[in-house]
């Protein structure tokens, strides 16, 4: 003990087992059991296919024997035994295990009874096509590389993985008190989810959802309901129903059950045994017979049952008792900067984009000064050949190279690398064909460096170059969903408990909305005093009013060029003299911003235009495929002009022609063919020349043989025909439409009407009256029109909405038209209807 002394350190037996196996723990989770986010793979997956790569088994090359890689591996990158290595490698080539193949086996590598591989001295193996995807690029300086065990190799600490492999192929394994239990995906749908994520990172996982619809086993079955792939998608945890794929067979009054596909990672064999089993022991009775028919065409047990036995009752015991139908936990857990997260469907995506963006940037980074530095050499092949023959002079009279280098380095301000270029060079590149290779040569890489340095400074086309590269992969290697998903008695969507009836959406000017039967209001003849539509608060008024359908998207586009969705059902109902839900209870509107107006869509509503009109008289035509995303902050719909605000949308096909009204009585009828489609962004052209203060307050679809209906504030108003607007050339100061007077006020709102047409109007103290079109008298441009709803000094209208009848709808509009017509915006109309205010809950029908 004297000999030892200083040498035993006491330590307490409690600390000293709680570190090591933490450390163990940390080993296990780390380097071993669990994936990565960012290429879906552990570290045996990824040694596996990096020592392929380096073993040159690309999918073009021939195969080689497993032993040969396993031992590479072991010997390189895994001291963890061989089974493992080889049982990942095994699991990576069988089409029942992954979803896309990262292995290309040749052999006996198991069968879905649960056959082990043969031996690793007897398989082969190369790398699958897909799996050039995963590496691609690795040789860029796409992503660090560490020393291996011994430090004697290096080996990369992710691959680039080109597609969201994690998804894609999906991962489980144990660690230490945990596990992950990821399902496989279609790749053209986890694409999709991708694509749709880069273009809107608001997205919220319902909305993925729409793309990534659930799991998609590499076995098929069916994905009964998708209550659990949301709780999953949602959360990172859930449990989904997996159910055989069954048809029934009938001959001779004997029914047969054919199981052509079983639940993901089933043994087969096993499977067959347990029916077996089952109809020995009586529990499941009427199974006269059972037999394995399946082969190489695909999978095929056959169930025969006793005559007169009903097949339903016993494939339901067979679903309750067998694995035919089976759970599959999902628990999404992965290493995010080499810490477990449990992730939901989102922060997945959103993680391997933040990647991709990393991978995407060193890439360009690596070819851009390689770029450069090959420019570089070219230039000084360039100053060469322009003073050759200086240039052999120096060569010739120089004692030795270094000497010819230096001189030529003082003489034309050279680099030493170019130096060495120029000294290195060969006569032959001395001819007139090959200094005109050199010049096409360096004009070809400023041309790469210019595109090289543009996605480096501008994030926007750096994701569009990550969109462009998945889209490519999708195009090669996606193919059809196999597993489907089946709705289930028991699981209700949202929409079923929603009757589908027309309602009437209300909006004031203070951002209260609220939505009422459409039945409540009875058409009523012109001039009228109408019923009360809404009871407003103190200097508030109606500005919007639609009817749609409770089924429908409801779009609010903003005065500042912004467009939100809501569905009509998530509006909440009030009573007829209710005022309502403040807007910004529903959709997150920024203080300084108002709806200025409203719109609904379908899904029958896809390949058309969004056609907007601004105050200005400005309009613009964007594809509707644009705003299919909309994210719940909203999206840019216009990028307005400085004081100008968005009036109108309107849905087009490429062919109307549109009619734009002034406040003052003017009126243009033109093409849409006149403006080009644009970008979201874009600001548009101008559509009518505006003169003395004016502004627009309508932009319509102007339909032969129907008519413009204009109403002014004091309530006159009349419908001429659209024959007599001839159609201009937008961006001229458009026809006389209204004769303007101090009686009738100015104009507030106009559209596009026919003979059967019923109109609802609104005037600021929140009356609505729903009359017909028919009573509505046609007159010439000029004139003044009629009564169309009585007003008196305090009153003024302010908007009005068009109800098409329902057997009259046109083939392009198939749902009810609903677009909300702008009240004067002159601000004395809230001075003129403050004291109407004070007695506004004593209205009454």
């Amino acid at each position: 003990m004297e000999f030892n002394e200083g040498k035993i350190i006491p330590v307490d037996i409690k600390n000293e087992m709680k570190k090591c196996y933490i450390d163990y723990a940390m080993s296990v989770i780390v380097g071993r059991a669990l994936p990565d986010v960012r290429d879906g793979l552990k570290p045996v997956h990824r040694r596996i296919l990096y020592s392929m790569q380096v073993l040159g088994l690309s999918p073009e090359k021939g195969y080689r024997k497993c032993a040969r890689i396993v031992g590479d591996v072991l010997g390189k990158y895994h001291p963890h035994g061989d089974s493992s290595v080889y049982d990942a490698l095994v699991r990576m080539a069988q089409d029942f295990s992954m979803r896309y193949m990262l292995v290309d086996g040749h052999g006996n590598f198991g069968s879905v009874d649960g056959d082990s591989a043969a031996a690793m001295r007897y398989t082969e193996a190369k790398m699958n096509k897909i799996s050039v995807e995963m590496l691609r690029d690795i040789n860029k300086n796409t992503v660090d590389f560490m020393p291996n065990f011994d430090g004697e190799e290096e080996e990369p600490t992710v691959l680039p993985s080109r597609f969201p492999n994690l998804l894609v192929n999906g991962s489980s394994g144990i660690a230490v008190g945990m596990a992950t239990n990821i399902p496989p995906h279609n790749l053209c749908e986890v694409i999709d989810g991708t694509v749709m994520l880069i273009d809107n990172p608001e997205a919220t996982v319902l909305e993925l959802m729409t793309k990534i619809k659930g799991p998609d086993f590499p076995t098929g079955a069916m994905i009964m309901g998708s209550a659990g792939i949301r709780a999953a998608y949602e959360t990172g945890r859930g449990k989904i129903v997996v159910r055989a794929k069954t048809e029934i067979e009938e001959n001779n009054g004997r029914h047969k059950i054919i199981v052509t596909e079983i639940p993901y990672q089933v043994n087969k064999a096993k499977l067959i045994e347990n029916i077996a089993d089952l109809v020995k022991d009586k529990k499941i009775t009427g199974i006269s017979d059972l037999r394995d028919e399946s082969d190489r065409e695909g999978m095929r047990i056959v169930i025969e049952l006793k005559k007169d036995v009903n097949p339903n009752i016993i494939l339901n015991l067979l679903y309750k008792h067998t694995k035919l139908q089976d759970t599959f936990g999902v628990i999404m857990l992965a290493l995010v900067n080499n810490e477990t997260k449990v992730l939901n469907l989102k922060q997945v995506l959103t993680h391997y984009i933040d990647f991709q963006k990393e991978v995407v940037t060193r890439r360009t980074v690596f070819e851009l000064n390689k770029a450069e530095a090959r420019a570089h050499i070219l230039e000084g092949l360039r100053i060469a050949l322009d003073n050759i023959d200086r240039v052999i002079t120096i060569i010739r009279s120089s004692a030795t190279s270094e000497i010819a280098k230096n001189t030529l380095m003082e003489e034309f301000n050279l680099t030493e690398k170019q130096c060495q270029a120029i000294l290195e060079m060969r006569l032959r590149r001395l001819t007139g064909l090959e200094r005109g290779k050199i010049e096409e040569e360096y004009s070809e890489l400023m041309k790469q460096m210019e595109y090289l340095r543009s996605i480096l400074s501008s994030e926007e086309k750096l994701l569009g170059v990550i969109k462009d590269e998945l889209l490519g992969i999708r195009a090669k290697y996606g193919d059809e969903r196999r597993s489907q998903i089946e709705k289930v008695v028991n699981e209700i969507d949202i929409e079923d408990l929603i009757q589908e009836e027309d309602v009437v959406i209300t909006l004031t000017n203070s951002g209260y909305i609220k939505r009422i039967s459409a039945d409540v209001y009875s058409a009523q003849r012109r001039g009228g005093r109408g019923i009360q539509a809404m009871t407003t608060k103190e200097d508030d008024l109606v500005d919007h009013i639609m009817i749609t359908s409770t089924h429908s998207d409801v779009l609010f586009f903003t005065n500042k060029g912004r467009v939100y969705k809501l569905r009509a059902y998530e509006i909440p109902d009030a009573g007829r003299q209710a005022k309502g839900t403040n807007i910004i209870n529903l959709i997150p509107i920024e203080p300084d911003e108002r709806i200025q107006t409203v719109l609904t869509v379908t899904d029958k509503r896809k390949d058309g235009f969004l056609f907007m009109g601004t105050k200005q008289g400005i309009v613009k035509k964007t594809h509707l495929s644009e705003f299919k995303n909309l994210r719940k902050n909203g999206l840019i719909a216009i990028n307005l002009r400085d004081g100008d605000e968005l009036l109108r949308v309107k849905i087009t096909y490429g062919d109307a022609n549109m009619m734009v009204v002034t406040q003052n009585g003017y009126a243009v009828r033109f093409n849409e063919k006149d403006v080009r489609p644009m970008g979201r962004n874009a600001s548009g052209v101008k559509a009518i020349n505006l003169k003395n203060d004016d502004i627009a307050v309508c932009m319509d679809i102007a339909v032969d043989g129907e008519d413009l209906l204009v109403i002014s504030e004091n309530g006159f108003g009349k419908r001429t025909p659209i024959s007599e607007y001839k159609i201009q050339n937008r961006g001229g100061v458009g026809l006389i439409t209204y004769k303007i007077s101090e009686k009738t006020g100015k104009l507030v709102a106009a559209t596009i009407c026919k003979e059967d047409d019923e109109l609802m109007l609104i005037n600021t103290n929140g009356v609505a009256i729903r009359i017909n079109v028919s009573d509505i008298s046609t007159t010439s441009r000029a004139a003044m029109g009629v009564t169309l709803m009585r007003t008196n000094d305090e009153e003024k209208v302010v908007a009005i909405a068009k109800i098409l009848s329902d057997d009259k709808e046109d083939d392009s509009e198939e749902i009810i038209e609903n677009d909300i017509e702008q009240k004067n915006p002159d601000n004395s109309l809230d001075e003129l209807v403050n004291k109407a205010m004070e007695d506004m809950n004593n209205k009454s029908e």
